[in-house]
């Protein structure tokens, strides 16, 4: 497997982030429309789907969320009409995973992910535009779509280190 294309589902607009599984590098990300999205994940440029997967814990959840839900659904089944595998990934394994705490919060994901992988700008991970660093041009929602692939390219590594 070469590449993955990480989802976090939102209402009309979701985080993407299409990344190699060997480096980890984000070859494609951002925040847009579902539609187009949709459009990415039916053109196939990926060997894998990897979606944040909903878990209420027992809560109520609201219209916005189902309307989430609605939205990973139809991901996944362009997925699978493409006969591209899909995993999950829930949020408390990211947090697990990246910071070692189900107390982690979105900013102490983002800076373990700036610890991890920036090369020169520990503070933002970006640098600038004459020097980019490996987060140059994220924004929130690829910053959640990145988490959620490295949290599933870990827990493959993993698997095959134990495997070995």
């Amino acid at each position: 497997m070469k590449k993955i294309l990480a989802i976090d589902a939102g209402t009309e607009q979701s985080g993407f982030c299409i990344m190699g599984v060997d480096t980890y590098f984000p070859d494609l990300f951002g925040k847009i429309d579902n539609d187009e999205l949709l459009a990415i994940v039916l053109e196939g440029c990926y060997d894998a789907l990897v979606y944040e997967a909903f878990a209420s814990y027992g809560m109520s959840v609201g219209a916005s969320t189902i309307t989430s839900i609605t939205w990973n659904g139809r991901f996944i089944q362009a997925a699978a009409s493409m006969g591209k595998p899909f995993y999950p990934i829930y949020r408390r394994e990211e947090k697990i995973n990246l910071c070692g705490s189900m107390k982690a919060k979105d900013a102490n994901i983002r800076q373990a992910l700036i610890d991890r992988f920036a090369v020169f700008d520990f503070k933002n991970g970006k640098g600038t535009k004459e020097r980019k660093d490996w987060f140059y041009g994220f924004s929130k929602d690829s910053w959640a779509a990145f988490a959620i692939g490295t949290t599933w390219i870990d827990k493959q590594k993993e698997n095959d280190d134990a495997t070995d």
